[in-house]
């Protein structure tokens, strides 16, 4: 009797692998072609989700165990915290299918036990290219039969080929496997990991944020070395480096003055001064160094000099003024260097390939993403970079000089910061998990508000004009932009304001009935538009490309931020697109903000200081005319209460181990400030500065109504040193 199930060759056409497919809802769930499609159009999934979409599928109306989950799916995977890995499938799925947690059409959460896919499902087995036609004499009996056979094989073959697709999708989509060594074990973090000469030692930042951070250096003897603290140094710090010989240890520390960089002795004590007006630097050899410093307001550019200040040569400073080249890794060597650069938005970019001769143009160098750190290989052959892109911070490497970059770490875990070891060529990054959430105080205490995903920042958060909402953005998926979400502060109730709208920034209307906010577009441009809060009508799109920081101004136009030429300007426009035009005839270097009143914008310009330099300053500006307001001595936080009584200054950095502390101070009848200090607010300034100010224990926060009513975005980070032996 001939066989009625078809060969291996007929079952493959073109290379498809023939699978169940599911389908729920909008949704069609193709296991055998790894693809979920909604409508019609295939969603970008990544591996993870995906896998365990199949697996609950299969599992129609049963319970799937968070155990069962991570055996699964991260079996192999032992260095990764499966907890928040499950965790963070599940919101991602549930940003897709577009399910809300509270009252789930898809995935229903069982509370300390795992998750049951509770849509019904239907599952076929795709067309088959060849029909096989069973003998005469089985023509009546085998139809029934098969359809019931069918039913059970297809739900087994899902099973099967969706597992199989899985491996076939890491083979494809994965180098070979990295092998990883953990080197330290904290409760916090450990971050910004820099090696010695010699391999022998690393130094390291122990806490949350290797950047600007008032956290502590240490040094660890490699590979079980006991970790040893080297600096009480309050100072806001990046950029560890060690000397050639071992001894020190170099680091950049922010003054009131700007940037300078101080040595450390590797067995601790007290800091002393190397060179002011350096950031970022390390040393070419035991004589020269390089370095980053800055020019004017804020440019800083990379620039070479002997150890004692000599012979200082330019080497590259981004082309717009606002740029920032933060760091500089020289190559093996010493003809090239990866620079870390921040672009004219204040965002950190791709990094950069330049000459240290000056002799070759600089290039973007490395995937197309946020660049926060890079190393060589001993041979210099390859080129590391850590970047995030889509969302997501992991590892690349990239062949020197035109290879095409590729990604080597993967996972919900991120990498952060890269450092290579002479020796073998092993990497030394930072490798954890990053949660956030946001926080109320008011009158009856802190409490947390719930939200499924990731809030952007303080700075993207906002009460409405009344204190009773709070909008945020909320990142559920991979991508730069997050959707824009509102909860209720009393009931604690969220949701999606536009849901599946993708934004990069976003401000709520004086009367709080619209929103104004940008959408990424191509090549790194965005799109404005403006939209009522109710949805009652569709969004509108405003005329202009390019925008940044949106807000509302006195007179419903929309301010924005905008790039011209290697300069930045505040611009206005009408809702229609008509009547566009600068705000002022000068540059600024950052748009933060607009006061309730919308009779202050509040925006970074560059300040001239007798030394010749300009320096940037936190200023506000009237926009009915009238003397601009220096608000801070130096670069800092602010943002104004809902009523516009009060105006709230961060004077302590918030990224160390402490959550810093601002202060909220009065502000007179139509918003005047007449009693602030003539040079602006100085760094740790006491409430004593301003007559009726108030000190909040908060360095970042989003101000209500007045300073016992505020929320803040709480970030918990927890990260370990691994090395990674590359294949």
């Amino acid at each position: 009797m001939p066989n009625p199930v078809p060969s291996p060759e007929v079952r493959s056409v073109a290379g498809r692998r023939p699978g169940v497919v599911y389908e729920f809802g909008e949704f069609c769930l193709d296991c055998g072609r790894f693809e979920l499609v909604r409508n019609g159009h295939p969603l970008r999934v990544e591996r993870k989700p995906m896998e365990l979409l199949i697996l609950l599928a299969s599992r129609e109306g049963q319970l799937v165990t968070r155990q069962e989950i991570a055996e699964r799916l991260w079996s192999s995977e032992v260095f990764v915290d499966t907890e928040h890995g499950i965790n963070t499938a599940i919101r991602k799925l549930r940003h897709l299918l577009r399910d809300d947690p509270d009252d789930p059409h898809f995935i229903q959460t069982v509370t300390g036990m795992g998750y049951r896919f509770v849509a019904p499902v239907s599952a076929a087995m795709p067309d088959l290219p060849v029909e096989v036609t069973p003998e005469p004499a089985l023509a009546t009996a085998l139809p029934s039969r098969r359809r019931v056979m069918g039913w059970y094989v297809g739900a087994g073959v899902c099973v099967v080929l969706a597992f199989g697709s899985m491996a076939l999708y890491r083979a494809r989509h994965r180098p070979p496997e990295v092998r990883y060594t953990q080197l330290t074990d904290f409760t916090d973090s450990a971050v910004a990991p820099a090696l010695s000469t010699d391999g022998q030692m690393v130094a390291f930042i122990r806490g949350g944020n290797g950047f600007l951070t008032s956290d502590q250096i240490y040094v660890k003897m490699l590979p079980n070395g006991e970790a040893k603290l080297v600096t009480d140094d309050e100072r806001p710090k990046y950029g560890l480096a060690f000397s050639p010989d071992g001894s020190e240890i170099a680091y950049t520390v922010l003054e009131r003055s700007g940037f300078s960089t101080y040595e450390v002795s590797a067995l601790g004590g007290e800091p002393h001064l190397l060179l002011k007006n350096a950031a970022g630097l390390v040393w070419l050899d035991p004589e020269r160094l390089l370095f980053s410093e800055i020019r004017s307001g804020i440019h800083m550019g990379v620039v070479s000099a002997t150890v004692t200040g000599a012979g200082l040569r330019e080497i590259y400073f981004p082309a717009h003024e606002r740029g920032m080249a933060h760091y500089s890794i020289p190559s093996p060597d010493r003809l090239w260097a990866l620079v870390v650069e921040m672009n004219g938005n204040g965002d950190w970019a791709p990094c950069r390939l330049v000459g240290l001769d000056g002799q070759s143009p600089p290039r973007p160098i490395g995937p197309t993403g946020a660049c926060t750190s890079a190393g060589w290989s001993p041979d210099g052959g390859w080129m590391y970079f850590t970047a995030a892109v889509e969302g997501r911070s992991h590892i690349w490497r990239q062949r020197f000089p035109e290879g095409e970059p590729e990604q080597i770490t993967f996972g919900p875990t991120e990498e952060d910061g890269v450092a290579v070891q002479a020796k073998d060529g092993a990497l030394i990054t930072s490798v954890g998990v990053h949660e956030s959430a946001i926080w109320i105080h008011d009158g009856s205490g802190e409490r947390s508000l719930s939200s499924e995903g990731e809030v952007v920042g303080n700075l993207s958060t906002t009460f409405s004009p009344d204190g009773g909402v709070l909008y945020y953005l909320l990142r559920r998926g991979e991508g730069s932009g997050a959707e824009l979400w509102h909860t209720l502060v009393d009931s604690g109730k969220s949701e999606a304001v536009f849901s599946g709208i993708s934004m990069t920034a976003f401000d709520l209307s004086p009367d709080g009935k619209e929103v104004v906010y940008t959408t990424a577009a191509s090549e790194g441009s965005t799109q404005l538009w403006l939209a009522p809060v109710d949805r009652s009508s569709p969004a509108t799109k405003v005329e202009v490309s390019g925008a940044r920081s949106p807000h509302f101004g006195a007179r419903g136009q929309i301010l924005f931020q905008q790039a011209e030429g290697n300069s930045n300007y505040l611009e206005q426009i009408n809702p229609d697109g008509s009547h566009r035009s600068k705000v002022f005839s000068y540059p600024i270097l950052d748009f933060q903000g607009v006061s309730p009143s919308r009779r202050w914008v509040t925006a970074a310009v560059a300040v001239a200081k007798t030394t010749g330099r300009d320096l940037p300053a936190i200023t506000a500006i009237p926009l009915d005319g009238g003397a601009p307001r220096r608000i801070c001595a130096s670069y800092c936080v602010q943002r104004w209460s809902t009523d516009g009584k009060f105006l709230f200054v961060g004077v302590e950095d918030p990224s160390g181990t402490s959550p810093g502390r601002s202060l909220a101070i009065p502000v007179g009848p139509g918003e005047s400030l007449t009693d602030l200090p003539a040079g602006g607010i100085a760094p740790q300034a006491k409430a004593s500065v301003v007559q009726g100010a108030q000190s909040v224990g908060r360095g970042e926060l989003v101000p209500g109504k007045d300073p016992e009513h505020y929320a803040w975005v709480n970030t918990t980070v927890h990260r370990n040193l691994y090395r990674i032996s590359l294949p």
